[in-house]
């Protein structure tokens, strides 16, 4: 099974990507396929019997064009071409608008091209001047006809159908004209098709333009890797291009150069800003050891680093490839406009011929039935429907990436807003992790170094805070850390293997029941945890050696987290394997009233599982890796203390700095992006329960009447609302939580 995404050519309406989409997903070999008429996408999940080559050829026979793979580096759109097209049309329209109207608006009319004494020459003034519009929108008869073809119409199908009806009976009239029927000057239309093309040409140019802020954070993401890096040689610092840049290589980054790929420091030290990933603009200082991500600026150092992570492996094209990830996926909400896209265009067409029908049965003139006929089909706006859910997704994604929060499904921006029980992991999440030996009870004869030793062997084997802080305490107290066979992880008790033939186990007191052996070290163990330590026991042929305290550090932006979240009226549950008392000292410094302590990975799962039974929507927040099952089973999983490591993490959401902060912000963009979705919805709708009736002429009776070159300004106008409303989620204050 393999994943891609293509870039897209053709597509103009929710009707297009709508009706792309389902043509994929019937073909043989593809298993899913998601069109993003936004981003002008579609990702693709196909088997590997098929190559790019199939997939471009599904593409053109369900009438578009594939660019090929999508390439963030090279996705800009120049529109300087089409503003002087605009432009120069513009004025071509002003020419021929006071030509066709000087006489309604009671303007000196030109004396060669008056209507009343010269109509020849006026009608054949306006079809020349006419001419040169049905060329500048060639593109939507020709999309339109193409994808009339496929069985699946679209706003250029509606628009190409009116301004055909349209030409084709003012050439007539023309015709007529010639033949003496001066009366007939009076039904020309020719202005009528020039101005819907070039008010359907105005509005997507705006809309192309708008649709380019949408993806403003998008494209600083992609801009912000330096395209060059200095590297170190046996001749001396040389520039080379990142594409020269191989792994294993020693660059140098100097004060004001920003890092060119990830990487681990190797000489010196420098604080770094790191605003791009993290959302945070404190900067953070970097030493010997620690890891450099590719864009970040170096503000006062100078270091040198080996390169590990170059070009698509880098935490930033993770990073942009999990931003268009989500803005590809689909929500509810989004899978149901897709869908009344699809009828909404044949529906449209099917109105439009009743309606010259229905003028024509009852007594109308052909002129006015047409008339109708082609207001309806110009004034209907699928596209205002289609665009009203990804745009704000677009916006709202990129605002997220923006501020340190990865979204991984825009689902989860339309849902987060409704959670009203957050869990909280306590190691790693509420507290930084960052644990240290605090107290060593030796039980054996073995020295403290030997027995530390002992533990730190098997810790050495996982990743997790506690092994950390012993591993850590080996290093700082030059401790030996052996080789250790018949390695097992013991999931919520602790590990267990061999050393020098000795069978050990180390970890909680749940131990005792598992080894069954009396524990007759509890006083110890309570009067650690009353100091907020968490106890490790350690076993050596079923005989207890050493019980050690490891105390941790609550998060500084913790308790402002949860006090914030309280007020927002959210149930706040900290869930732990830690002991009862360790866990109740954090909580009570938090603020926090409710909790489960002493749970195994699976007790997790089981009471996540309790809390949706009983209704609940749940946000658990965890280190996205012994808290995985509990993440992929809440409503949204939240991931604290990735790193960089984002590729391989299995929640919904990664906070990219560990800023509990960002978890407030998260709920808030989430309701401002679902508010402005239902607007968008709701003018997209009233837009056409309105305007389409208009356009039919039920209102006549209230004097209410539209013709098709208002209907063309009005269908732009629909467009441009939705565009402009969603744009308006990029001034979300991030002030407003504090």
């Amino acid at each position: 099974m393999k994943k891609v995404i293509l870039s897209i050519k053709g597509m103009s309406c929710s009707a297009c990507s709508s009706s792309l989409e389902k043509y994929l997903n019937k073909q043989k070999g593809i298993i899913d396929a998601t069109v993003n008429l936004v981003l002008a996408q579609a990702s693709i999940t196909y088997e590997d019997n098929l190559d790019i080559k199939d997939l471009n050829r599904f593409v053109a026979s369900a009438g578009f064009e594939s660019l090929g793979v999508y390439n963030p580096q090279k996705d800009k759109v120049d529109t300087s071409q089409d503003l002087i097209k605009i432009i120069l049309f513009a004025l071509l329209l002003i020419i021929l608008l006071y030509i066709s109207m000087s006489h309604m608006l009671h303007l000196p009319a030109l004396p060669l091209l008056d209507i009343h004494t010269q109509p020849i020459n006026y009608g054949f003034t306006l079809l020349i001047l006419t001419i040169p519009f049905l060329i500048y929108g060639f593109d939507f008869f020709k999309n339109g006809i193409k994808n009339l073809y496929h069985r699946s119409p679209n706003m250029d199908t509606l628009v190409s159908l009116g301004v055909t009806a349209s030409f084709l009976y003012s050439l007539y009239n023309l015709i007529m004209l010639l033949n003496g029927h001066d009366d007939l000057v009076m039904h020309l239309y020719f202005e009528s098709c020039a101005t819907i093309i070039f008010s359907l040409k105005l509005g997507r140019y705006i809309d192309r333009h708008s649709k380019e802020k949408t993806k403003e954070a998008l494209k600083e993401l992609v801009q912000i890797t330096p395209s060059k890096a200095l590297l170190k040689s046996s001749e001396g610092a040389k520039e080379v291009t990142i594409d020269e840049v191989k792994k294993g290589d020693i660059l140098i980054c100097k004060p004001g150069m920003k890092v060119a790929v990830d990487g681990t420091i190797t000489d010196g030290q420098a604080h770094f800003d790191e605003a791009f990933i993290t959302g945070e603009a404190l900067p953070t200082k970097k030493k010997i050891k620690d890891k450099v991500v590719a864009g970040s600026m170096n503000l006062d150092g100078y270091i040198e680093y080996k390169a590990e992570k170059i070009g698509k492996d880098s935490t930033i094209s993770e990073i942009v490839h999990l931003v268009i990830e989500a803005t590809n996926t689909k929500s509810s909400v989004q899978k149901l406009a897709d869908k009344v896209s699809l009828v909404f265009v044949p529906s449209i067409i099917i109105i439009a011929i009743l309606t010259l029908i229905g003028y024509l049965i009852l007594g109308h003139s052909f002129n006015e039935a047409l008339t109708s006929f082609v207001t309806v089909l110009v004034v209907a706006c699928p596209c205002a429907l289609g665009l009203a859910t990804p745009l704000a997704i677009v916006v709202s994604v990129g605002l997220c990436a923006k501020n340190g929060i990865l979204v991984k499904t825009s689902d989860i921006l339309q849902q987060a807003h409704k959670v009203d029980t957050i869990v909280f992991d306590k190691t790693g999440t509420l507290t930084y992790g960052n644990l240290k030996i605090s107290t060593i009870y030796n039980y054996s004869d073995y020295q403290d170094r030997e027995l530390m030793s002992i533990i730190a062997s098997l810790e050495a084997k996982v990743n997790h805070p506690i092994a950390l802080a012993f591993t850590n305490y080996a290093k700082e107290n030059n401790i030996t850390i052996n080789e250790v066979s018949s390695f097992k992880n013991l999931p919520g008790l602790g590990l267990t293997g061999k050393l020098n033939d000795k069978e050990i186990f180390i970890g909680n007191n749940k131990l005792f029941s598992q080894l069954k052996i009396k524990n007759l070290h509890s006083e110890d163990e309570l009067n650690l945890t009353k100091t907020g330590n968490s106890i490790v026991y350690c076993f050596v042929d079923n005989k207890v050696i050493g019980l050690i305290g490891v105390n941790d550090i609550i998060r500084e932006n913790a308790k402002y987290t949860i006090t914030k979240l309280k007020k927002l009226n959210k149930e706040i549950i900290m869930l732990t394997g830690d002991n009862e008392n360790t866990a109740n000292i954090i909580a009570e410094d938090l603020g926090i009233k409710k909790v489960i302590a002493n749970v195994l990975p699976a007790e997790k799962v089981k009471i996540i599982k309790q809390l949706l039974r009983n209704e609940k929507k749940v946000m658990m927040v965890g280190d996205g890796i012994n808290d995985a099952p509990s993440l992929a089973t809440a409503d949204i999983g939240v991931s604290v203390n990735s790193g960089t490591d984002i590729a391989a993490d299995s929640s919904d959401v990664i906070l990219m700095n560990d800023n509990l902060e960002k978890i407030p912000d998260l709920l808030s963009i989430s309701q401002k992006t679902l508010h402005i979705i239902k607007q968008n919805l709701f003018w997209a709708f009233f837009y056409n329960i309105l305007m389409i009736p208009l356009a039919i002429g039920l209102f006549k009776p209230l004097h209410l009447s539209m013709n098709p070159m208002f209907a063309s300004l009005a269908m732009t106008i629909s467009s441009l609302t939705v565009v402009f409303n969603s744009l308006r989620l990029k001034k979300w204050p991030r002030n407003q939580n504090k």
